[in-house]
């Protein structure tokens, strides 16, 4: 039989307490009752302390502890693992790479690594990267990770401030971004399932960027950049994202079946972590984009943004461990995961039978 490479086990890590919908209210100012429903979101969680802008966490940290608990489910020992994959819009350092800073965590003295800048997308193209390592035989373990620390960019946007002078779209990513980390551990065997294949594309390259992350990077020389009345400043349009955001869902569902040659009928669930599933149903069908495929999804899209946020390529492996631990998800399944980015309109999907 032919090589197939599977998800043996997963882990979800997201840092500190809860931060409620209530509690920003009192630290940044209320949104729109309008607005605040449209995002979907009731809670967040932060690496940051969100009185102080203290980190009480890191990257790595996070990155390390969703690994940990990815191998530990999988009842793999680090020292198995030969590759790591890593996605991660938010590094500590420009370099070494964040894959590399968990290897040594992890105790692991060699092994093949990469990491990825494509945000919400990355960790399903990554995933299909370890695909083609397991079956092609180049690597036998795979740890895949996706993690994301928001918070410290949005600090700045409250900290010794007055509420009332902290403008409407700048309370916007207040509320939508959260910190987090997701993990999962791929094998290679003869059982049938596994991924099934993968699908990529970025359809962005006619227009602007949805989200810029500003500062911190060489577009500008650095005592400009240092004068400047933010280090970093992430800029982000909210009416770019709900126009173009269910085109690349639409794109990522209908090419990744096409990839994985399956058709919709024979999926159980769908993982789309970039919005509620109502507010997506809405707005697919407002654009006249609610193709036969994603009809027949409704009531098997899993959707965990409310309780998490926006936490880039932590997204789907943290929702898809959340989901796997509740038993939403269970072993015998196949799930369609989906991942989009609109920094720069990027979407990925694959196909996961589940055996574990």
């Amino acid at each position: 039989m032919s090589r197939r490479a599977h998800i043996v086990g997963t882990g979800g890590y997201q840092p500190g307490e809860p931060i409620s919908n209530d509690d920003l209210e009192r630290l940044v100012g209320a949104l729109p009752a309008q607005v605040l429903d449209g995002l979907g979101i009731e809670q967040r969680f932060w690496m940051i302390d969100p009185a102080t802008g203290g980190h009480r966490e890191s990257n790595t940290d996070m990155a390390t502890e969703a690994a940990r608990r990815a191998l530990a489910d999988a009842g793999v020992d680090a020292a198995e693992v030969d590759l790591i994959l890593l996605s991660t819009g938010t590094p500590e350092y420009p370099l070494p790479p964040t894959a590399n800073l968990v290897q040594e965590r992890l105790g692991i003295d060699r092994c093949a690594t990469l990491e990825v800048r494509s945000g919400g997308a990355g960790w399903v193209q990554c995933l299909d990267i370890a695909r083609l390592y397991l079956t092609s035989g180049m690597a036998t373990t795979a740890l895949v990770i996706g993690s994301e620390v928001i918070s410290p960019v949005l600090a700045p946007l409250y900290l010794h401030r007055d509420v009332e002078r902290i403008r409407m779209r700048e309370r916007i990513p207040l509320y939508l971004f959260g910190d987090g980390a997701g993990a999962a551990v791929l094998t290679v065997g003869d059982e049938p399932g596994g991924l099934l294949g993968g699908a990529t594309c970025a359809i962005g390259g006619d227009r602007p960027p949805g989200i810029r992350s500003v500062g911190g990077g060489t577009h500008a020389p650095l005592h400009v950049q240092a004068a400047s009345p933010r280090l970093v400043d992430l800029q982000v349009d909210v009416v770019g994202a709900a126009e173009v955001t269910p085109r690349m869902v639409t794109e990522a569902i209908t090419h990744g079946l096409e990839a994985c040659n399956v058709t919709v009928d024979t999926v159980d669930w769908c993982l789309v972590p970039e919005g509620n599933a109502g507010w997506m149903l809405d707005a697919l069908q407002a654009a006249g984009l609610s193709t036969p495929e994603w009809t027949k999804l409704t009531g098997r899209v899993i959707d965990s943004l409310a309780r998490t946020g926006a936490v880039g390529s932590a997204a789907v492996p943290l929702f898809l461990d959340q989901a796997r631990r509740s038993g939403q998800v269970r072993a015998g399944q196949r799930v369609l995961l989906v991942g989009v980015e609109s920094t720069k309109w990027i979407y990925a999907s694959t196909v996961v039978d589940l055996i574990s």
